[in-house]
């Protein structure tokens, strides 16, 4: 037996010790939440609570008895509530926050946060309006912070393999048609919390009804396979089936997305029997249907119709907590379908379907953006 210089072994033994530690002596993200109105929050923290990477240091929103039952609930620890967003933010310093307000307060988490130079990730969509999404814009730049958006549609495997079949292998051609289906059978019907639904029916803190909630996500997937090119125009159709459920708002959209070479139909929905979360998109010679985020079918010229399994998503873009910690440590910027540009032409998209449902015409982008 060849035996090993004994300082080698000594070496190597330190090497082994060391090794270990070093991962272990990278502290957890310090992560604030900001806002619990929005409903995804409950599910956000019970996977940031579960895991060691991430240190939950400040829960903020208004309403007390609201954090109070989210306190006891999860089990919070002590010190970690607040009622003012300007004292968590300055007592807790943390690295990230985390916005799970009302859309319409987005504005104000971004510049509070960007005063203080933390990066921000809320809950889709971005804003009620241009002119909210400006601000945003605006505050990003002036504090110098990442601000993106999380989708649950951005982590799905189905649609990673779409933009590699589509945009990197080029094997369907060029995009002619998109379509997308978002929806359940409402907030109500599903049972969403007092204070998600409360927002969610009120026109001024959603933006619309289903047209925002649902038709954000097929402007978002159109704007990632479009390369962030703004549309031609938008023509949409709202309609109100459950006028006793949702008086002030929409509960019906269906929006056309013109593009030079390509149309984009979304299709957001409270009335639909089940979930469904549906991509499709049609190329010259060739097509990829996406059924939430592990179905999919693709048919091509010398392959026909046939399922396809999807390739796992990149370890930092699996779940919205991965991508965060990767963003916000700086090892990555905020992926495209996150991304504050993306998310910016989302916003124009909705707006401008909202004035055409508003004024029954068809409403043609100016050639720049106004605002920006």
């Amino acid at each position: 037996m060849m035996r090993r210089p004994l300082g080698l072994l000594i070496a190597v033994c330190a090497l082994a010790a060391v090794a270990p530690m070093r991962g272990q002596d990278t502290p957890p993200l310090r992560l604030a939440i900001a806002g619990l109105v929005h409903g995804h929050v409950s599910g956000f923290l019970r996977s940031a609570l579960g895991r060691s990477d991430v240190q939950i240091v400040g829960v903020y929103d208004p309403d007390a008895a609201l954090v109070r039952s989210y306190a006891e609930r999860l089990k919070l620890a002590e010190g970690v509530t607040f009622s003012d967003l300007g004292t968590m933010l300055d007592r807790t310093k943390p690295e990230a926050v985390a916005s799970f307000t009302n859309t319409y307060d987005h504005p104000a988490i971004v510049e509070a946060a960007a005063a203080r130079r933390i990066d921000v990730m809320m809950e889709k969509p971005l804003a009620v309006s241009n002119a909210h999404a400006e601000r945003i814009r605006a505050a990003a730049e002036r504090g110098g912070i990442q601000v993106f958006v999380n989708y649950e549609t951005t982590w799905y495997p189905s649609h990673g393999s779409i933009w590699s079949l589509i945009k990197e292998k080029q094997a369907a051609g060029e995009i002619r048609k998109m379509v997308a289906m978002d929806g359940h059978s409402g907030p109500k019907a599903i049972n969403v919390q007092p204070e998600f639904l409360a927002w969610l029916s009120d026109p001024d803190k959603n933006g619309a009804g289903a047209l925002f909630d649902f038709g954000c996500y097929g402007a978002n997937l159109m704007t990632w396979l479009m390369d962030n090119a703004r549309p031609i125009s938008v023509t949409a159709v709202l309609q109100r089936f459950q006028p006793s459920v949702y008086p002030r708002v929409d509960d019906e959209a269906t929006i056309l997305v013109e593009y030079p070479k390509a149309q984009g139909i979304i299709q957001a929905s409270w009335n639909w029997p089940f979930n469904r979360k549906d991509l499709e998109v049609y190329g010259d010679h060739g097509q990829a249907i996406a059924t939430g985020g592990n179905g999919l079918r693709v048919a091509l010229p010398k392959e026909p119709d046939h399922a396809v399994t999807p390739e796992p998503r990149p370890a930092d873009e699996r779940d919205s907590i991965a991508h965060l910690l990767a963003v916000a440590r700086g090892k990555r910027q905020p992926n495209a379908l996150s991304s504050l540009a993306n998310n910016l032409i989302v916003t124009e998209i909705l707006e401008a379907a909202r004035e055409s449902a508003r004024t029954q015409k068809r409403v043609t982008l100016s050639a720049a953006p106004a605002t920006r």
